[in-house]
């Protein structure tokens, strides 16, 4: 992954002189890159990117011009080098570094270094995280291990169903995917259902014609539409249908063939919706689910569609199936935080929804 005429490394491993016997050594590793544009790039704008790797890794990353300095324990320097190598080399590509590619490094990184745990270094890509790549965003790598097992099983399956909770990049992630089918003409049409409203889908009551009706739920899906694509090429889809947003409710006796069709929170459908839809799939087609468990808001006694479905085809060829933890949560480290607050609560407490599983 790393050029040798672009970046140079030394390292100096020893125990501190004011160290107490028996505490672990200090090393220091001292990383040159020779591009200043692209160091500044991988440093992140303040030096945000070393600050958020210095407190993942507990070591301290002091910059230095095109030159970083990373102390810590030996595993944790030589990981903190490896992860700052990577991100060199994706900022050569030209992708745009954040805190949370600094995390998909740090994760991808690790696993290269557990399947390697010898001096010698693995072969470029064998570890690698998967990725997506679309015209406007370019190439998206995993940030995670449950990332990289939803690429992978996007990639391989007629059929994916992903759970977790919010943000971990479930809806974004599959909209990529199938932006990059469409753009790849291997698809004639990205289909994008949801369940409108959290008890059915009666959207008699909203102003508007359908889509305007529908719109306000399909939201995050219409932003992740908008990250993936040329706005102009996004409102031309609409327009010509090659990008179809339909509601749950208006996929009954239809057959999808060509197409890539995205189901977003499907923990709300019921039984018999999702059987529906299941059996939509028509010729050539691919289809997402996405949905979070801990998120019904179906009436008490109604049983979840996606846990249902989850259960029956368990086994079933041709289908995968991923499932995100609170740890896998790619927003705001605050998010993470308040995700896993309310796992623990709800261990020792049941929330009103999961009495409708």
């Amino acid at each position: 992954m790393r050029p040798a005429d672009s970046v140079t490394a030394r390292a100096q491993k020893g125990r501190s002189p004011n160290l107490h016997p028996g505490v672990e050594e200090e090393a220091e590793i001292i990383l040159t890159f020779d591009d200043n544009r692209l160091a500044s790039l991988v440093f992140g704008q303040y030096d945000q990117n070393l600050a958020h790797l210095e407190r993942r890794l507990n070591v301290t990353a002091i910059a230095n011009g095109n030159r970083v300095t990373v102390k810590g324990t030996p595993e944790a320097s030589e990981l903190g080098r490896r992860v700052l190598e990577g991100l060199y080399e994706r900022a050569r590509q030209g992708v745009t570094l954040a805190p949370g590619d600094v995390d998909g490094a740090i994760q991808e990184s690790s696993l290269q270094g557990s399947l390697f745990p010898t001096a010698e270094a693995p072969t470029p890509g064998l570890t690698a995280f998967d990725q997506i790549a679309t015209r406007r965003r370019g190439p998206v790598r995993a940030r995670n291990a449950a990332q990289n097992a939803y690429i992978k099983a996007l990639k391989q399956h007629e059929l994916v169903f992903a759970e977790g909770p919010a943000g971990t990049g479930k809806t974004w992630l599959a909209v990529g995917y199938a932006v990059s089918l469409l753009e790849a003409g291997q698809v004639d049409r990205l289909i994008l259902s949801r369940p409108a409203v959290e008890a059915g889908e009666r959207l008699g009551f909203l102003p508007g014609d359908m889509r305007e009706k529908v719109d306000p739920y399909l939201r995050p899906i219409y932003d992740a539409l908008y990250d993936f694509m040329e706005a102009r090429h996004v409102d031309r889809g609409l327009q010509t249908g090659m990008i179809e947003i339909a509601p749950l409710a208006f996929m009954r006796g239809r057959t999808l063939t060509n197409s890539v069709v995205l189901l977003d929170e499907a923990q709300n459908t019921t039984s018999m919706q999702m059987k529906m839809f299941l059996t939509r799939l028509g010729e050539n087609s691919r289809m997402i689910i996405n949905g979070d468990p801990t998120q019904i808001d179906l009436p008490p006694g109604q049983k979840s569609g996606l846990i249902e479905a989850v259960r029956i085809l368990d086994g079933v060829e041709g289908i995968a199936r991923v499932t995100f933890k609170e740890q896998d949560v790619v927003r705001h480290d605050l998010v993470r935080r308040i995700v896993t607050a309310y796992d623990e609560a709800g261990r020792q407490e049941p929330l009103p929804q999961d009495r409708n599983r």
